[in-house]
Formats: C-alpha cells, sequence, structure tokens
C-alpha cells in the first residue's frame, strides 16, 4: 500500500541524486512546487462597461472611507457592500471629446476625434500579452447593441479596433461545438498555410536587411520581431485546435434580436462570459454595451422609453426623462447584483469564483448630459481585494484610472509597474 503524500518544504531545483561517487540534477517534478501553489486556481478579469454611465448624483457616496453611507444607486449592492469599492475622482488625464471617449477607455489614448488620432493597445489586449496564450483565447471582447465597426473596448497594439462578438449563439459556438475531424484538420492546414507564409516573409527580410544602414536595420528587427510573435501564436493556435473543447454545462443560447430587450441581452452576455470563466476558456472578458446605439428601451413590463437611450441622457433635468433614465440605472445595478451573487455562488478550488475574479464596471462618462469625461462611474469588485470602501480622489484634478489598471493587472498575476498615463499601482487599493 503506498504511503500518502504529506505536504513538505517543496524541494529545490538544484537538488542532487548522489550514488556511486556521481551526482546527478534532478530534472523540474512536481514536488518542487509548493502543494498550495499547484492547487491555486487561475485569477480572472472581467470588464463591464456601459458607454453612458450613469446618473452621477444618484451614483456616488456622499462620504468617503469604509463607513460611507451607501448611495441610492448602490443600495441594491448592499449585500455586497464587502466585495466591492466604489470610487470617484478618476479619469484619464488628457482624453476627452464625448461619446468618442468610450473607444479610449481601456486604451487612455489622448485625440479622440482629432484629425490623425490613432489609438493604442487596450488593457484585455496589454494584458493578454503578459499572461501567454494559457487558454483556448487570449481574451473574449463582447458586445451589446454594439456598433461594431465604430466601437470597441478592445485595440491593438497598433490600434486597430478588434471588432466585439455581439452574438451569444456564436460565442457558444465558439467555446464549445468542436467542429469534425475534417473542419478541424482544414483550419490546422490554413494556420500552417499562414506559417509558411511568415517563413518566406522571414526569409525574403534577412535579404532585404544586408544593405540598410543602422537605423533601418533596428526598425527592421523590429518588425522581425513582430513577425516572430504571429509566429508563435499561430503554432499556439495549431496546438488548440488539436485539443478538445470543453464539455457545455448549459444548453446554446437564443440570441435576443430585439434591441429594446437591452437588459436582458445584457445579462445573457454576462452570463456567457461567466461559463467562460467556468471552463477556463478565457481568463479576461471585456463586454461594453452600447447605450448609444441602442434605441428606445424596455424599462418594465409594462413600458418603454419615450427616446432613444442617448436621448435620455440629454435630459437637460427634465423630470420625466430623469425618471426613466433612474429606471434604467436601477436595472444597471441588479444585473450588477446578479453578477456578484452568480460569481459569489460559484465554487473553485475551495474559494468563491467571486474572489478570483477582478470584476470591473465603469464608463468613459462622468456625466452624459454635458459630454464630460471626468469623475468617471467606477466600481471594482471580486478579486480579493480588500473591499468595503469609497476612494476618493480630487474632482478637480482626478487621479489616472490606468492606477487602477495596474493593480488589477498585478492581482492577476502580471508583473507591471505601469501601462499607458499611470503613474504607478492605485492609492488605497490593497490586496486581501
Amino acid at each position: 500500500m503506498n504511503a500518502p503524500h504529506v505536504a513538505t518544504r517543496p524541494l529545490s531545483r538544484r537538488s542532487l541524486l548522489r550514488g556511486a561517487g556521481a551526482a546527478l540534477a534532478l530534472p523540474m517534478l512536481e514536488c518542487m512546487t509548493p502543494m498550495f501553489a499547484r492547487e491555486e486556481a487561475p485569477r480572472r478579469m472581467l470588464i463591464l462597461v456601459n458607454n453612458l454611465g450613469v446618473l452621477p448624483k444618484l451614483f456616488f457616496p456622499q462620504t468617503a472611507g469604509r463607513d460611507y453611507e451607501l448611495s441610492p444607486y448602490l443600495a441594491a449592492l448592499a449585500e455586497f457592500r464587502k466585495d466591492f469599492t466604489v470610487f470617484s475622482g478618476l479619469s484619464h488625464p488628457g482624453v476627452s471629446g464625448g461619446h468618442s471617449a468610450d473607444n479610449c477607455l481601456l486604451t487612455a489614448a489622448r485625440g479622440a476625434f482629432k484629425s490623425g488620432f490613432r489609438n493604442s493597445i487596450s488593457l484585455d489586449q496589454f494584458a493578454a500579452e503578459k499572461l501567454g496564450q494559457v487558454t483556448r483565447f487570449p481574451t473574449l471582447n463582447l458586445g451589446v447593441n454594439i456598433d461594431k465597426g465604430n466601437r470597441s473596448l478592445a485595440w491593438t497594439r497598433d490600434g486597430v479596433l478588434l471588432p466585439a462578438e455581439d452574438s451569444a449563439a456564436r460565442l457558444y459556438e465558439r467555446l464549445f461545438l468542436q467542429g469534425s475531424p475534417e473542419e478541424v484538420e482544414r483550419q490546422i492546414h490554413k494556420l500552417e498555410s499562414r506559417g509558411s507564409i511568415l517563413d518566406t516573409l522571414l526569409e525574403e527580410t534577412r535579404r532585404f536587411s544586408r544593405n540598410l544602414g543602422g537605423d533601418d536595420k533596428a526598425r527592421l528587427e523590429q518588425y522581425v520581431t513582430s513577425v516572430r510573435e504571429v509566429e508563435q501564436r499561430l503554432h499556439t493556435a495549431r496546438a488548440w485546435e488539436m485539443k478538445p473543447k470543453p464539455t457545455a454545462t448549459q444548453p446554446p443560447p437564443a440570441d435576443i434580436q430585439d434591441k429594446k430587450l437591452f437588459f436582458e441581452k445584457f445579462d445573457m452576455m454576462v452570463s456567457m462570459a461567466q461559463l467562460a470563466f467556468e471552463t477556463d476558456s478565457t481568463r479576461i472578458v471585456t463586454l461594453m454595451a452600447d447605450a448609444f446605439f441602442t434605441p428606445v428601451v424596455k424599462l418594465s413590463e409594462h413600458e418603454t422609453s419615450t427616446e432613444a437611450y442617448h436621448g435620455l441622457t440629454h435630459h437637460g433635468q427634465a423630470e420625466d426623462k430623469v425618471r426613466q433614465l433612474q429606471e434604467i440605472d436601477r436595472r444597471q445595478m441588479a444585473l450588477l447584483a446578479k453578477t456578484f451573487s452568480s460569481l459569489a455562488s460559484k465554487q473553485e478550488n475551495g474559494g468563491r469564483l467571486l474572489d478570483r475574479t477582478v470584476v470591473f464596471f465603469g464608463s468613459s462618462m462622468g456625466d452624459a448630459n454635458i459630454h464630460d469625461n471626468t469623475n468617471l462611474p467606477i466600481l471594482l469588485a471580486g478579486g480579493g481585494f480588500k473591499h468595503g470602501q469609497h476612494v476618493v480622489f480630487k474632482h478637480d484634478n482626478n487621479a489616472p484610472l490606468c492606477n487602477l489598471f495596474v493593480s488589477m493587472m498585478q492581482r492577476i498575476g502580471i508583473e507591471t509597474e505601469s501601462f499607458a498615463s499611470s503613474t504607478g499601482p492605485l492609492r488605497g487599493l490593497e490586496m486581501s
């Protein structure tokens, strides 16, 4: 009978086997990793954005610190008070432009709407580069009622828009439906063909570089490095194509076509994001609810908004418009509460999925009524932070939102001290 494994201090890789006067270095063994580190579940990041935000007076608490009084909107999250932190006085320095700033929420790139503007890499793509492709999908970029050709949270290092997936049914197919052996083989052949093109391109580049000057050679070497990175991603994609997809725990969803059912669609896509986390299909999900592109909204069983969502936000303090916006915002808070509850109810390695998932909720609009891009409504939940507080920064000189992004990345295991306009991790937010 085998003796049970006893957890002891992990061995060093430098440990040696000694015998007959010889010494042999050990290979990497499982016992060289601490037991708890081996069993530790992955950390994840869920970013939820409504690009028209909320009514600020009802969102932000009036007092700061851990004893703050919940605002009217945050009262809907009272059950999870110790699981989230609300921030005020955060924005991207120099980022303005009203509604166009939604494309910059995860990039902090300045100059949106200006001639020659080029976006920069978004938080999710930057984080995915640092983590490497440890899952089938490095990130998932999702949308609700999104203007796919013009809006996205995800942008490449070259500032190219990555279209959001707005169909729950198509996302389910990507996550769980395995193609036939012939379809898998065709996909692998496509990947290999792209690889062979890159091989040829690299050979041509080497030949071309022989007669270049020093500066041009340096620039060309940067280009070659990028090509090699693409080549590596193709090899990784080929490996994932050969692995079977996970088994779904839920039946395939039916897409909701009616754009008026904004929150039903939002809820469905959040549920799909959680399903992707539970099957470890990805570690990072971004989801933009494109309220700007949403027509009238179903407020309740018996009421539909009197005009498009965007029109309501330019309320000018009109009583009926404000009332309708309040109903919309309360439904957002109810959706957040449901998300927290669902993540908290799922167990993973003896802990709650919520404690392993950094959940960000926010907007690029501080006040959509006046196209203000400062004092953004930002809430962070889960992820193992010390929550339960209202962290306040100067409203006339906001702290960089990218400082929070740095803290979020560090929490999911990325070793970085900076991103875009950050000046370091966010002050006042600690890990538990």
